[in-house]
């Protein structure tokens, strides 16, 4: 059971995050009328330290500082793939949100898929890109409260029975309620107290668990022993040649994959400019070192000798803070993991709503609705959205909405040839970009599924096949087809939509101009 100081730091923490909410009517201007720009992206008037704190905070989430130091707790060094990844993002967005941001705002895009329709001139293919981020956005949703609840439940802050459930209801209530009224200016302040929140607690728990269990060398030492190595040298701890393919692949599949929810491309899109999202894509590592930290805390938790229940390592962190802080820290570290959550999982359900009213609503539905009545709908939707994950988290085993994450993942990555590859060539025809959608997805799930949902699979053959990530097999197989279809299409003489974007049609390569003169 919590102590009394462990409940109040806590309780304090969600109080002042709540009160933050409250203050998000301070950033709206009062003389605009309501669109779903304004209420979507912020009226696109976020500065460069706003945009941070917005887009790290909804890229880190909660159930990623559980999960992360989880694997480690289980698996050693391959729970260490987090860290390139989100260091691999960093040079990715700064090219691909700058120059999607420049065409959005241009056009007066809200979404991706928007982008994809004034691009190739395709509903279809807007339609399933649209449908691709909302089915794999929902159960990454339901997966944030999964994470306030296993880490609530380990630290004994999360009552048992009905009284735990309506404690997480009214967390989710409270920021439907917000986010209805403010949009993404809600998770925008709340952010501010997630970045100051996170990075205090963990900069003090990490220097009182190395204090407390003799260093650096001694944690490291003594989770090798756990893992079942004599030391370091001979443990999980350290990658094996078998493991390398599956490391590598999944940071970088999963890297490409991370740019395309909606969620994050709708926090970049409220940036105030390229410029804004270029020192943001710079800044970005200093989450991915706190990212690092959270998996050093679950390799502290085996050399503590923490014994995770079965089936549950991702509340080993939360039971190591428990055993070896004071209570006002611990209350501390729950609070800020809680309110860690609620920023990633307000974005993600008004990214989900707006996807659905731009390109199912508006689309198919009402076409002639009036930006009002799009924010009307925008908002019920979001409200929707997180009663869905509210049900999902209560109706379901978290294994199931662990397994939809990990299969939502190799969905999203197959609108990359769509979006990414779209920015810089519209070579790839529309009909031939769906068929390799649908391939891609295809072979996605299947590839997934056959392995019991693990999303490293065999490759190859021979005795040892190489382990890589499902995700970008799936890929592979979808700029295939794409590629081959769009050949056999334009053969065909099968025309395409009109193009939109002022984009340049196909590749080029900018020459120097002649100067007469031979360079040295």
């Amino acid at each position: 059971m919590a102590d009394g100081a462990m409940t109040a730091t806590f309780l304090a923490v969600i109080g002042g995050a709540s009160l933050l909410a409250v203050t998000a009517r301070r950033l709206r201007p009062t003389d605009r009328l309501p669109s779903l720009e304004g209420w979507a992206l912020a009226d696109r008037s976020l500065g460069p330290v706003w945009t941070w704190m917005l887009l790290g905070g909804t890229i880190f989430t909660a159930y990623t500082f559980t999960a992360v130091p989880g694997l480690a707790y289980g698996n050693g060094a391959p729970a260490f793939f987090a860290v390139p990844y989100t260091v691999i993002v960093c040079p990715l967005a700064f090219v691909l949100l700058t120059r999607l941001w420049t065409v959005a705002r241009r056009h007066g895009y809200i979404t991706v898929a928007d982008f994809v329709r004034g691009r190739y001139g395709s509903p279809p293919l807007a339609l399933v890109v649209a449908l691709t981020g909302i089915l794999a956005t929902m159960p990454y949703l339901a997966l944030q409260l999964l994470g306030i609840r296993a880490v609530l439940t380990a630290g004994g802050v999360y009552p048992r029975g009905a009284g735990g459930d309506l404690v997480l209801i009214a967390l989710f209530a409270g920021l439907a309620v917000a986010t209805y009224r403010h949009g993404l200016r809600a998770p925008t302040v709340i952010s501010a107290f997630k970045a100051v929140a996170v990075f205090v607690s963990l900069t003090a728990v990490c220097w009182l668990v190395l204090a407390r269990l003799g260093g650096p060398g001694a944690v490291f030492e003594g989770a090798a022993r756990r893992l079942g190595g004599t030391g370091v040298a001979d443990s999980a701890l350290l990658l094996s040649p078998e493991q390398q393919p599956a490391y590598a692949t999944l940071a970088f599949g999963s890297a490409l994959a991370l740019l395309m929810y909606p969620h994050v491309l709708t926090a970049g899109f409220a940036a105030d400019g390229p410029r804004t999202l270029r020192k943001v894509s710079v800044a970005l590592p200093a989450w991915t070192g706190l990212l690092a930290l959270f998996g050093l805390l679950g390799i502290a938790a085996l050399a503590a000798g923490v014994r995770a229940p079965e089936g549950g390592a991702e509340t080993a962190v939360p039971m190591l803070v428990d055993r070896l802080m004071p209570g006002p820290l611990a209350g501390l570290v729950f609070g800020a993991i809680t309110v860690g959550a609620l920023v990633p999982a307000a974005v993600m359900s008004i990214a989900a709503a707006t996807c659905f009213v731009r390109n199912v609503y508006v689309e198919y539905v009402h076409p002639t609705a009036t930006p009002k009545r799009q924010v009307r709908i925008a908002k019920a939707v979001s409200v929707t959205a997180k009663v869905g994950a509210v049900a999902f988290v209560f109706g379901l085993r978290d294994q199931d909405a662990i397994n939809l994450q990990l299969l939502g993942g190799v969905w999203i990555l197959q609108i990359f040839p769509a979006v990414a590859i779209g920015l810089f060539t519209g070579r790839l025809h529309p009909r031939a970009l769906l068929a390799g959608w649908a391939v891609g997805m295809a072979a996605g799930t299947f590839l997934v599924v056959r392995e019991g949902f693990s999303s490293i699979v065999p490759f190859g053959g021979g005795d040892q096949p190489l382990e890589i990530y499902a995700g970008l097999v799936a890929l592979l197989l979808n700029l295939t087809v794409a590629v081959a279809g769009t050949a056999a299409l334009e053969r065909l003489g099968v025309p395409r939509g009109a193009d939109l974007t002022d984009l340049p049609s196909r590749l080029t390569v900018r020459r120097r101009p002649e100067t007469g003169a031979s360079n040295p």
